[in-house]
């Protein structure tokens, strides 16, 4: 159990203690708790196990005594208590962007609401706008909402999936019987969200693989099993498919369950067209199979250079793969320096030293530190002229102390409505770079979002434009915005545009990110870090920019200090 699934768990029982009505400083005390354990960089878990969770600040002793529980047992009793006493129906509700536990209180008091299906009848009834609070706007979101929560039913995050998929591969792989083992599907191609997780192992005795497969923990529900397959629901939801095959079958296997279905089908075509065959036991010249060792065999038989796992989309990688034209893609080691980073000068939770000291144990060689400006002032903590100033004279001291690292002064600028900065010109033009973001507003016609983004490019001050689309995947949509014309505004006036590697933003999309390289438009890979643990989002992100095709000259912070500020225009 990861630090993550024990903050969402903390987290869930302060929602559910908000709408069942508790004081505000009991329901805070779990919101603190969840944010402490998820900004760890040790393991929670471990901590639980050797006593020392009562030591963090945030983490009383009665929490860390319910954290040790859940750790130790796969489940909370107090939190099994607390949804006893609620319609489990609520917790959907709660899924829908901008209800919080406030306003599921208040449907279920005044309304009756129980599950999404009662509140969308009282929204279609128009009953939900007469409530003090909501109105007919938050009727219209919430009808929406609900539209989101059904297309999103079942998928996860990749970060809320690959370390479950990692330590049940391991757990896999620690079989004596066991020879290879590998995760597939859209995990192995860094997908933004995921349905399942599947896992292929090779074997000679693939029933005694099932068979201690079976045992591991975080298994709930069994869905079936075969001499070769088995399907199971862990504790968290999600389904985790296991499938066995011979090992002179793994390379192929291992291509075939990665997929994409696209791939696979533009895959076989390319193989018939030089008389053999593919599938996912293996390749066929006629009738004989042919032994294939390893998937760049396989790619090889197909006259293919090898197609790494994030580009097997089905679009341009087998022509590109015939031409020996592939990208050589970035790696994460290619990133020496990374910007948009916060502190707890604004919303994070390390100070700035910690902050640099994680960046570089990573092997970092310059750290952007980017709180957000005075416009968050009352969600953020946003930094005044003054604070800013302040920083500034901080920052120079810790520079002080370092000859082979340097922390580079920023700003995550709120984009006003009206497209300009909402802080002082004169002092913005002394930070080293500056991002600009949108924090407010996300509710603009498309039109106006387009235009108060591409309005912010053109200002002098700003270097890059930071989350372009505000989305949460699975919690909060993308904004209205003509990312085309965005992009496009971008390239004109020579400026950055973040893939923001926080996994649940991943924004730009891979998608975008491709367009964005082909008009010459640069991306940094940032890690919109509000914790030390954060700093390591850094994989999601440079994982997306592979499936975008970039390769390390497309990405700012894969260049030295000095080269990057000069991209900047800083330098």
């Amino acid at each position: 159990m990861d630090n993550i699934q024990i903050a969402s768990t903390l987290e869930t029982i302060g929602h559910l203690l908000d709408i069942l009505g508790e004081n505000s400083f009991k329901v805070r005390a779990y919101e603190n708790a969840a944010r402490a354990i998820e900004g760890l960089e040790v393991g929670a878990a471990a901590m639980a196990r050797e006593g020392k969770l009562k030591g963090i600040p945030g983490v009383g002793d009665g929490i860390a005594k319910k954290v040790d529980e859940l750790v130790q047992t796969g489940r909370m009793t107090y939190l099994e208590e607390l949804k006893s006493k609620i319609p489990i129906g609520l917790l959907d509700i709660l899924r829908i962007p901008s209800v919080g536990p406030k306003k599921v209180r208040a449907l279920w008091q005044e309304l009756g609401v129980t599950s999404l299906a009662t509140l969308e009848k009282a929204c279609t009834d128009h009953r939900v706008r007469m409530l003090k609070g909501f109105g007919e706007k938050t009727e219209y979101k919430i009808l929406e909402g609900i539209k989101f929560v059904a297309v999103n039913a079942g998928r996860f995050r990749l970060d809320q999936v690959i370390p479950v998929a990692r330590t049940l591969l391991t757990y896999v792989r620690s079989a004596p019987m066991v020879a290879r083992t590998e995760v597939c599907g859209s995990i192995r191609r860094w997908k933004e969200t995921i349905r399942d997780a599947d896992i292929l192992a090779s074997s000679d005795a693939p029933e005694q693989v099932i068979a201690h497969f079976l045992k591991a923990d975080g298994i709930k529900t069994v869905l079936g099993q075969g001499p070769t397959k088995c399907s199971v629901v862990l504790n968290s939801g999600l389904q985790v498919d296991l499938r066995v095959v011979k090992d002179d079958e793994f390379a192929p296997a291992l291509a075939y369950f990665t997929g994409s279905k696209e791939h696979n089908v533009l895959l076989r075509a390319r193989a018939q067209r030089i008389g053999l065959s593919v599938n996912e036991y293996g390749v066929l010249a006629g009738d004989i199979r042919q032994k294939v060792a390893s998937e760049e065999e396989l790619y090889a038989m197909l006259g293919l250079a090898f197609v790494p796992p994030e580009l097997r989309e089905g679009r341009d990688e087998i022509d590109l793969a015939e031409k020996g034209a592939l990208p050589t893609l970035v790696r994460r080691e290619d990133v020496i320096g990374v910007l948009h980073v916060h502190s707890n000068w604004s919303d994070g939770t390390a100070d700035i030293g910690e902050m640099a000291e994680k960046a570089r144990k990573q092997g970092l060689k310059y750290m952007g530190l980017s709180d957000h400006s005075k416009a968050g002032q009352a969600y953020n903590n946003g930094m005044t002229e003054k604070r800013l100033a302040q920083q500034m004279e901080e920052v120079a001291r810790l520079n002080q102390g370092w000859t082979d690292f340097r922390i580079l002064m920023g700003l995550e600028c709120d984009i006003l409505p009206d497209g300009t900065l909402d802080m002082d010109a004169e002092l913005l033009s002394k930070l080293d770079f500056l991002i600009g973001s949108i924090h407010s507003r996300f509710d603009m016609p498309e039109p106006e979002m387009t235009d108060r983004i591409c309005k912010a490019l053109g200002n002098n001050n700003l270097d890059m434009l930071g989350h372009p689309t505000g989305r949460h995947l699975l919690s909060r949509d993308a904004y209205k915005v003509d990312l085309e014309r965005v992009i496009q505004t971008a390239a004109r006036h020579r400026k950055m545009i973040e893939l923001n590697a926080n996994p649940s933003r991943l924004d730009l999309d891979a998608a975008h990110v491709r367009r964005a390289r082909e008009l010459g438009v640069m991306v940094s890979i940032n890690p919109d870090a509000h914790s030390v643990q954060g700093m390591d989002d850094l994989e999601y992100g440079v994982a997306t920019a592979r499936r975008a095709g970039c390769s390390a000259k497309d990405v700012l912070n894969s260049r030295p200090m000095d080269e990057a500020l000069k991209l900047l225009n800083r330098g």
